[in-house]
């Protein structure tokens, strides 16, 4: 078997939630996944870019960026950055009794970025706060929850029109599902979100413009660009891994969204 896009593991398996400075040692990074957690960057400086999925954002402090657990990304900062990251696993969210933090953070799901006009004191002394109260031999978790809904609320409240998407339930959770579950079938979806197949494209033209098979095949494309980029997996291993019926049909899919092969877009970035 060949190997996978390369995953780190910035947090001890014995905790839910870290949060501490920004490492000024990690400006520039090699482009890999994250070991099933979220991961928070609270720039109050440095420039450079943040390279997320086959799109890069510029760093313009300050400035918040979110990586998803599915996410391929990498960073390359050309001055000193001063921040804090909070990275959350997968646990710490499921054992939260606090619904408000799990809804804040559904709510920022479909944000990467989210620029602010300037640097927030209260949101300096919240990191601060947490990252020192992380550090303690008896960890309060009321405080270090408190602080995160504190901070979430902040950045909800931050976003603009531009980056919020005002989806449905449904919606919402049907990107969820994509996340977790990645098929090449509109119906298997809509069972799971308890909807017809033609109620599942109703919704999503009227929140994205779109029918729920081209959201699919967005989601599909972006995870078979990754495979071919970022791993030495093979088309046939890729094909498999996504259940297509062949290769041959994988490829004429891929193509028809691309324009190119795979192997013809693999090789167009090793020119």
């Amino acid at each position: 078997m060949q190997s996978s896009i390369k995953t780190y593991n910035k947090i001890s398996s014995s905790l839910d939630i870290k949060i501490e400075p920004f490492d000024t040692r990690k400006r520039y990074t090699k482009p890999h996944k994250h070991n099933k957690y979220l991961e928070i960057v609270y720039f109050t400086k440095g420039s450079g870019y943040h390279h997320i999925d086959f799109k890069s954002y510029e760093i313009k402090s300050p400035v918040f960026f979110l990586v998803k657990k599915n996410q391929v990304h990498n960073w390359e900062i050309d001055t000193e950055p001063k921040g804090y990251v909070i990275i959350i696993k997968e646990s710490f969210l499921e054992k939260t009794l606090d619904k408000f933090i799990n809804t804040q953070l559904h709510k920022l799901k479909n944000s990467s970025k989210v620029r602010i006009k300037e640097v927030n004191s209260s949101l300096e002394y919240l990191f601060k706060a947490m990252s020192l109260e992380i550090k303690q031999e008896f960890v309060n978790q009321e405080v270090i929850e408190g602080g995160l809904k504190s901070i979430l609320a902040k950045l909800v409240g931050f976003l603009n029109e531009e980056s919020t998407l005002g989806t449905t339930n449904v919606t919402s959770n049907f990107l969820e599902l994509l996340s977790i579950n990645l098929k090449n079938n509109v119906t298997f979806y809509a069972d799971k979100l308890g909807v017809t197949s033609q109620n599942l494209n109703t919704l999503c033209n009227k929140v994205f413009g779109k029918t729920a098979s081209d959201i699919i095949a967005e989601h599909i494309i972006k995870e078979v660009k990754r495979q071919l980029l970022y791993s030495n997996k093979s088309v046939s291993e890729i094909a498999y891994d996504l259940e297509f019926k062949d290769t041959s049909h994988f490829t004429k899919y891929f193509k028809r969204y691309v324009l190119q092969t795979p192997l013809q877009y693999k090789k167009s970035f090793s020119l």
